[in-house]
């Protein structure tokens, strides 16, 4: 494997402290009150909002995952998640969110399938979503009604791989419409030339469609026309919030290194920056952390193929210091680094998979804008939006607070620090680092973390895109300029572990991130001589263990940015 060069490139001094938080009781199973009473760093002051545990990628029986879509539902109540959404695939299915075919007159004695060829039992997810899902969704809001719970899907990207997206609306008509226009696995036409509040529907799901002799006929485009249909796609979310037509949405890329025609797999970094210009507001990130982490490869990646497989759990783009992610990051493009379970099966019952919230958790940092003293699906929306949020294996910390501070202005994760050069060379720039960990995690074990990377990297621009850069996937500038111990830091008096980091004289734009783990520097089969994971196929190689036992063994966090502009 590549090794990573790590470099101290600023002066700096750093002080520091550690940690405490989320709930968890042993294995399989979690106590909501246990939950609620340790997090204490969870709720506070709702100006400063809440920092809340989610997940927007699990399946149920309506599509291929293996279980009710109640038994999901509980399973994300009961690992202590606060939202969630129903995301999976969109296209067609023969079967509803209990697994009881369309076609049993038992359950359904009328045919309910709307569509092209009805007869044949498989209901296009478009019905699905607003007739079934919306519904069932509307039923367990009202069963745990301190959870928010919102309306999503999977969506086969045209020409790419899959993508967790959801839409916050009053009802299921939006996801209906986004879905049988852009979805790559919807094949119906029955609703062309549809008019609904979202325009006239027409489909743009990169296939072309005709009807000779009753029968249809369908054509695939090119890749490039593909792909163009998908940034259709991220435009269209774009202009209905835009419009008001919708409350928020998402597009979150999953899986994104696993397979695909382009150059490095399901997506190249020119395809995000093209969805992030058509829906700068929709688009904003990607699922570093895949789900399936008890797949025998660890996240169902081909170690043979792409980039040999997940590193600590997390995507070659994510995991790599300098790579993809930097790359965007490097054009201070405010994109965002999430994690899921992609829930189908359990690995107790022969799966892939931990429950919703086990084992993944997106932490995101909602606020209560309306001041009606509670969180909404579209608060939380804007929480993702903003990038104050964080993902982490394996409750290794439950609480983080990352900030930068100059004199008297401060940003947090997502935020920009806008400096005047002359007075950036005066006065330090002040990272602060302040995280916890539970006294216990949800296989019992006490997570404890062993360093954290501070790593960092210039901003220079947007890149056009007729550039020639536009297809560069790499930003050298960026490196890990600090890692600090358990004995840098120290504990404040609320149990927080803090870490208080200086840089001086900085003379040019730059962003920093974070990154943490439990494993120490230089693991064999874990982790390298800098602390850099390795791949994970050399663990599932060489130690001897089963999945699960790895991936409770292998924990890491990642942070988003924060984005220290220096004005010329």
């Amino acid at each position: 494997m590549k090794k990573y060069l790590k470099t101290i490139a600023l002066t700096a001094t750093f002080i520091v402290p550690f940690m405490t938080a989320v709930s968890a009781e042993a294995k399989n199973s979690v106590s909501q009150e246990k939950h609620e009473k340790e997090q204490p760093a969870k709720r506070g002051d709702l100006k400063k909002g809440e920092w809340l545990a989610g997940d927007f990628h699990q399946h149920t029986l309506y599509t291929d995952g293996s279980t009710t879509f109640d038994f999901v539902m509980s399973k994300n109540n009961e690992f202590g998640l606060d939202w969630w959404a129903n995301s999976e695939h969109g296209g067609a299915r023969n079967r509803d969110g209990e697994g009881v075919s369309w076609l049993d007159t038992t359950k359904y004695p009328v045919n309910p399938i709307l569509g092209d060829f009805p007869e044949k039992g498989y209901m296009y997810r478009w019905q699905s979503l607003r007739d079934f899902v919306f519904p069932d969704i509307l039923d367990n809001r009202a069963l745990y009604p301190d959870k928010k719970i919102a309306s999503g899907v999977e969506w086969n990207v045209p020409g790419h791989e899959h993508c967790s997206s959801g839409i916050v609306a009053e009802d299921g008509s939006a996801i209906s419409a986004w879905e049988y226009m852009f979805d790559a696995s919807d094949d119906d036409t029955s609703r062309d030339g549809e008019v609904t509040p979202y325009g006239v529907l027409s489909k743009q799901n990169g296939k072309d469609y005709q009807w000779v002799d009753g029968s249809k006929i369908i054509t695939k485009k090119t890749v490039e026309e593909q792909h163009a249909d998908a940034v259709a796609g991220c435009g269209w979310m774009q202009e209905q919030l835009d419009a008001g037509n919708i409350e928020a949405g998402w597009v979150v890329f999953a899986h994104i290194e696993r397979n695909g025609a382009w150059s490095t797999g399901g997506y190249d970094v020119n395809n995000f920056r093209d969805f992030n210009n058509a829906g700068p507001d929709v688009c904003f990130g990607f699922e570093g952390a895949p789900g399936h982490q008890t797949n025998p490869s660890r996240g169902g990646f081909s170690t043979t193929k792409a980039f040999g497989g997940t590193y600590g759990g997390t995507g070659f783009y994510t995991a790599t210091v300098g790579g993809l992610w930097d790359a965007l990051l490097g054009e201070g493009r405010h994109w965002y680094n999430f994690a899921s379970s992609d829930y189908h099966y359990h690995y107790t019952m022969g799966g892939d998979d931990f429950f919703p919230g086990e084992y993944q958790k997106t932490w995101t940092n909602a606020k209560d804008g309306n001041r009606d003293g509670d969180i909404s699906l579209d608060e939380i929306a804007a929480g993702l939006r903003s990038g104050n949020s964080f993902h982490v294996m394996g409750d290794l910390i439950n609480a983080l607070e990352f900030s930068a501070r100059h004199r008297s202005q401060k940003a947090d994760m997502g935020a920009d620090l806008v400096l005047n050069k002359r007075l950036s060379k005066k006065e330090p720039v002040v990272i602060k680092i302040k995280f916890k960990s539970p006294d216990v995690n949800n296989n019992g074990d006490t997570p404890v973390v062993d360093h954290i990377d501070l790593i960092a990297g210039e901003i220079t621009g947007l890149i056009s895109p007729d550039s020639p850069d536009y297809t560069k996937a790499t930003n050298e500038t960026t490196k890990v300029i600090a890692t600090f111990t358990a004995d840098d830091w120290e504990v404040d008096e609320d149990g927080f572990n803090v870490i208080t980091y200086r840089i001086n004289d900085l003379g040019s734009s730059m962003y920093y991130r974070l990154r943490g783990t439990n494993q120490a520097v230089n693991t064999p089969f874990e982790t390298d001589e800098m602390g850099n994971p390795l791949a994970d196929s050399l663990a599932t190689a060489n130690l001897g263990v089963d999945e699960a036992v790895e991936a409770w063994k292998d924990l890491w966090f990642y942070s988003n940015p924060i984005f220290v502009r220096v004005e010329r």
